[in-house]
């Protein structure tokens, strides 16, 4: 309520705005709940780290290239209930992981997982593009991405206190358990999200004498949106470098431990929803968030150099990680705001939705590409083709904000 007041948000919209980053949350939140147990679950499904992998890829895929669809039965039927099945859908899912402790039925429920996650983003931004006082749309922006990234950090030491206290089964379902209680407070107030103007709403008519604006497959392959994609996956490579593989790169190249090595990328980690909230306080004040993003990558590239090339202690590099970490916080609203501004009216979902497919591409290639810098080279190297990509970063930062000033133009 405090946050409501400072914003000026009334009630109704106050209310909207919890409904949706509560689901938010969760989205992030169920991603997370299986990778802490594999130690666990290779003993009991009999298998390796590589399946249990495969498993795991297996919701992202399912989750990424499903958006797109997604988004345009989003922006055609509305948001409300393909957002309250996909919570409901996908809570069942995570309860049932526990009460089927098999790798097959595991990898199939994780792919229903992956399908049901795949609404919120085309389905949130579309609620909250059409509620939410276009004053603090980039406040609000900034408070969703930042739920999920409280749903990250979160999830892993819920699970693991469950198992202590519990066992891990009865950790599943009741993660799961509450996403579905969660789904039920949607459904019981969906009646507030009824009173947004309809997201799929006919566009204006043409000006006369201007081109007719874009639709469906042809708007989501002009090439502003397809830079938006691109920005999308050549910045989650750049991150994945640290989120995915931080930890062993340090315990290689310093020969530390794995817990040492996990408390210094987990600073780049937890530092980062504070840099989102406090981008988010000034995305609404800013016309160019091209150039707002672009130096937050460069300020995370020269922190990644900087690991590179002068070999600092763990503590100097906490430190540069934080500083990262804060401007990849930072960034996500002017991030948002970018695509918002891509997105014609009654388009909102479809574009999120394709856009977002970037994360699901990354996921296809970060691994690979760093698993095998690992493998075949020396660690450091992680950190320098982290921080070059990052710079290719900026370039699509600037190129889409540069193609996107002048398709509105036109």
């Amino acid at each position: 309520m405090e946050i409501s007041a400072r914003l000026g948000m009334p009630p109704r919209e106050t209310r909207v705005v919890g409904i949706i980053c509560a689901g938010h949350f969760f989205s992030h939140f169920f991603l997370l709940l299986v990778p802490p147990l594999f130690p666990v679950l290779r003993e009991i499904y009999g298998v390796g780290f590589t399946e249990l992998g495969f498993a795991t890829a297996c919701f992202s895929i399912a989750s990424g290239f499903t958006q797109i669809p997604v988004g345009f039965m989003v922006d055609r039927y509305g948001a409300k209930k393909l957002l309250i099945w996909g919570l409901a859908t996908e809570s069942i899912a995570i309860c049932l992981i526990g009460v089927f402790p098999f790798y097959g039925a595991l990898v199939m429920l994780m792919i229903a997982a992956g399908l049901s996650n795949s609404v919120f983003h085309p389905a949130d931004y579309a609620i909250l593009n059409a509620t939410v006082d276009k004053s603090r749309i980039g406040r609000i922006f900034s408070f969703h991405t930042f739920t999920g990234y409280l749903g990250d950090a979160v999830a892993p030491a819920t699970i693991l206190v469950l198992a202590s206290l519990f066992d891990w089964r009865v950790g599943m379902f009741v993660c799961g358990l509450l996403g579905l209680i969660t789904a039920g407070v949607m459904w019981a107030n969906a009646g507030i999200l009824d009173e947004a103007p309809a997201t799929n709403a006919k566009q204006p008519d043409a000006a006369p004498g201007s081109k007719p604006a874009l639709t469906g497959w042809a708007l989501l392959f002009s090439l502003p949106i397809l830079m938006g994609l691109l920005f999308f996956m050549v910045m989650s490579i750049a991150n994945g470098g640290l989120r995915t593989f931080g930890v062993s790169a340090l315990h290689e190249l310093y020969q530390t431990s794995l817990g040492e090595a996990g408390f210094v990328i987990s600073i780049y980690l937890s530092v980062a929803p504070i840099g989102v909230l406090a981008g988010g306080w000034v995305v609404d004040r800013i016309k160019r968030q091209d150039i707002v993003a672009a130096v937050c990558i460069l300020i995370i590239a020269t922190c990644v150099f900087a690991i590179a090339i002068f070999d600092p202690p763990l503590w100097g590099i906490g430190v540069l990680l934080a500083i990262a970490g804060f401007g990849n916080g930072f960034l996500a609203p002017s991030r948002d705001m970018i695509v918002r501004s891509l997105a014609p009216p009654g388009a909102i979902g479809s574009v999120f939705g394709f856009v977002s497919s970037g994360f699901a591409l990354a996921g296809i290639v970060a691994p690979v590409l760093y698993g095998w810098l690992l493998d075949h080279s020396d660690p450091r190297n992680v950190f320098w083709v982290s921080g070059f990509v990052a710079l290719i970063t900026i370039v699509t930062v600037l190129g889409t904000g540069s193609v996107g000033r002048r398709a509105a133009a036109r």
